[in-house]
């Protein structure tokens, strides 16, 4: 059954995302990005504590390959 979708207003989108009105099958990104953060580090919020003693963050992935982007 077909998707019925009203007035749609993007203000922003950017270029590697994917943008889906209505009916889809599939959804393929164009691009990939691995991103390593230490603890707390994309925490969002007003009055947010956060105590660290010791934290590490091991960037090291042996597998190197994790989302490859083919066509």
């Amino acid at each position: 059954m077909p998707a019925k979708v009203g007035f749609v207003k993007v203000i922003s989108i950017s270029s590697s995302s994917v943008f889906n009105i209505g009916d889809v099958y599939n959804v393929a990104p164009q691009a990939t990005a691995k991103t390593f953060a230490g603890g707390g580090s994309f925490n969002t919020g007003d009055g947010i504590r956060i105590r660290l003693n010791r934290s590490s963050t091991y960037v090291y992935d042996k597998d190197i390959n994790d989302q490859n982007v083919v066509n």
